[in-house]
């Protein structure tokens, strides 16, 4: 069967799987949205179902002020002796912890403490014993890959944390995951930096202790140097064997918006790449060490595209986030519709502004909605309406906002310190429908009242970038309200060609 890369769109970065002998599992990063942590099952490496979020409980991430691409970094997902263990990192705290279930259709634990520091961390179980990988500095000051050995049941270290492995030269040194296969222990990690630079890199030892010998042929996955080329930035991956005993490689990487236009704004997504085993016993990846939008996979199926959500078919315990801590009471929520109640917090703060999200998933876009301002206090200036949201000085709004009476709508660009009205329309009521299309390289905004439609203006995506805005996180569509006031959202339809 072929597939297309990448195999889930949009910002979903440093995935992570692993297989319980039935289904494979993955996680994903979440910064700081919540809930925390989407969770994704497949039968096949390549169609991909969201079932949940592993941290679904204020008491299981600290996301309170955290600043956009703060957060939660880079789970890694586990199963051992029947239960699965997600480990990660609140980079903000600077605290490394793991939860776990019996159920992955359940609730997980409250997070375990591990007095280990570093990020990206992972587990490795082996024979009844519990192996902590992160990348950082150890007791003795050396910084590269280290690792200790802990009790699972507490947290607790049993061993001082040591360097096993300093990578292969790159910088910025990071997601380590251990396994053995066969006589090795192998080590794979990412270098290079979560850009354009990115690569995957492994080392083998015959000791889970080491010492780590390099590949020879490292990167053994990388995009760095195939230009032009639309996917970039592979790294941040997972070595798996399917059910047919293939290898594959799942990894980070994302789409610049054109060959000449090294600009990336939909996140870094999941791509799946095969992997084989040579003769010399290290494994290398892709044909040539690089990934490619299409591959060959074993097994009787067809790749899921989707390209409609709606209130009616998305879940929002599901497919949809807030922004770090929301107020429940100001969200109501149903099958066809979405009331927002504002609030004081605007979509400028590092804060929980009134802010409900689907991921972009795709730069061909129509986003349409029906606003209707419900109800507000005529002394305030409400507004509501939809955000093209990267961080909190990055995002594109179009809304309806009452000001003394009167009902407008309103195009504002916000790119870094520049606060821009684009354009403000006095319409006729009180309801009018919002509408955002977009391209590669750009969004136009719409409003439509008594089936007629006007242009408000249009902001380019590069804006939203994370090479402008400097973060990891990726473009979402929000539905938000400010201020004293209550607006209701139906008959949303987000397409994509």
């Amino acid at each position: 069967m072929k597939y297309t890369n990448p195999i889930i769109k949009g910002f979903y970065p440093d995935p992570s799987v692993c297989f319980n002998g039935e289904k494979y599992y993955m996680v994903c990063s979440s910064f700081q949205y919540f809930p925390g942590v989407p969770l994704f099952e497949s039968d096949n490496l390549v169609n991909w179902t969201q079932i949940g979020y592993v941290l679904t409980r204020e008491n299981q991430v600290k996301l309170e002020n955290v600043s956009s691409s703060g957060g939660v970094f880079a789970p890694t997902i586990r199963y051992n002796d029947g239960r699965f263990f997600m480990v990660t990192t609140n980079d903000t705290m600077h605290e490394n912890f793991y939860v776990y279930t019996d159920d992955i259709y359940g609730s997980w634990s409250d997070p375990i403490t591990v007095a280990q520091g570093g990020i990206d961390p992972s587990l490795y179980f082996e024979n009844g014993r519990a192996f902590f990988i992160s990348n950082g500095t150890d007791e003795e000051g050396e910084s590269g890959v280290i690792q200790c050995e802990i009790d699972i049941e507490t947290g607790k270290k049993l061993t001082e944390s040591r360097c096993i492995w300093k990578g292969s030269g790159g910088r910025y040194l990071e997601s380590p995951h251990m396994y053995k296969i066969g006589q090795y222990y192998y080590l794979m990690a990412a270098e290079g930096g979560t850009e354009y630079g990115h690569m995957i890199t492994c080392a083998r030892s015959e000791s889970v202790w080491g010492s780590f010998e390099s590949n020879p042929c490292n990167p053994i996955l990388t995009n760095r140097n195939k230009a032009p080329y639309l996917i970039q930035g592979i790294g941040h991956g997972e070595l798996i064997c399917d059910r047919y005993g293939d290898w594959h490689i799942i990894s980070l990487g994302f789409r610049q918006i054109g060959i000449w236009a090294p600009f990336h704004h939909l996140g870094r997504e999941v791509f799946l790449t095969p992997a084989k085993f040579n003769s010399d016993g290290w494994f290398s990846a892709g044909a040539d060490g690089t990934c490619d939008f299409c591959y060959e996979i074993k097994g009787d199926f067809s790749q899921e595209q989707r390209t409609l959500y709606t209130f009616e078919n998305t879940d929002f315990n599901i497919d949809w986030s807030y922004m770090r801590r929301p107020r429940m009471e100001n969200y109501l929520l149903s099958q066809g519709s979405v009331t927002l109640t504002g609030s004081e917090i605007t979509l400028d703060e590092a804060a929980s502004p009134t802010f409900i999200a689907l991921r972009q998933r795709d730069f061909c876009m129509e986003l349409s909605v029906d606003v209707k301002l419900e109800a507000s206090d005529s002394e305030t200036a409400f507004e509501s309406g939809v955000t093209i949201y990267s961080c909190e000085n990055e995002h594109f709004d179009i809304y309806l906002s009452k000001q003394d009476g009167d009902i407008y709508a309103v195009l504002k660009l916000n790119i870094g310190s520049i606060k821009h009205i684009e354009k403000k329309i006095r319409l006729q009521s009180d309801c009018a429908r919002l509408i955002v299309r977009s391209d590669n390289f750009s969004y136009s905004f719409f409003v439509s009242q008594n089936g007629e439609e006007t242009r408000l203006g249009s902001g380019l995506s590069k804006y939203l970038s994370s090479e402008v805005s400097e973060g990891f996180t990726g473009v979402m569509l929000g539905l938000y309200a400010v201020e004293d006031g209550q607006a209701a959202f139906k008959r949303l339809e987000v397409r994509y060609d």
